[in-house]
């Protein structure tokens, strides 16, 4: 399965599932689940950078006019961006988490492309709907990190 690929179903479902609902229990037996990579240096910087992020573009949410503070957000989601990419790689090299990997590359690609569809938003509606959809991107980058894994992709 491709990156794109498994990057949409993880935004799907992260977006869907609720990390409190149960899960079921599989029938088959699975190999144990991978570490994860959590409390890394590197993941923990991704983690709290995505979530101060994520808190700024809440607060801008309905506000006309100029976002204050937008070209230090700008540099702060292309530093962001750089880390994810970064996180994909070192995982690419260890070869150890396949959907992590494809997800945090997705993200990567994203954020630069979200944070040019608020820039260029016609007005306060559509700044906000893209507002929202980077508010989305950045929540899923905290919570493909924190969530434990469960399971391995097989990739």
């Amino acid at each position: 399965m491709s990156c794109d690929a498994v990057a949409l179903a993880a935004t799907l479902w992260l977006t869907a599932a609720s990390p409190m609902a149960a899960t079921a229990t599989p029938a088959v037996a699975v190999s144990a689940p991978p570490s994860s990579v959590a409390s890394e240096p590197l993941f923990l910087d991704i983690v709290k950078r995505a979530d101060a992020l994520k808190t700024e573009v809440d607060g801008w949410k309905g506000k006309d006019g100029p976002l204050p503070g937008w070209d230090t957000f700008a540099q702060q989601i292309t530093e962001l961006s750089g880390l994810d990419m970064q996180a994909h790689l070192l995982l690419k090299a260890r070869g150890t988490d396949g959907d992590l990997k494809c997800i945090l590359r997705g993200i990567s690609q994203d954020l630069p492309v979200r944070l040019k569809e608020v820039q260029d938003a016609a007005d306060t509606r559509a700044r906000d709907m893209a507002l929202k959809e980077m508010f989305w991107l950045l929540r899923d980058n905290v919570e493909v990190i924190t969530t434990p894994p469960t399971a391995t992709s097989g990739t």
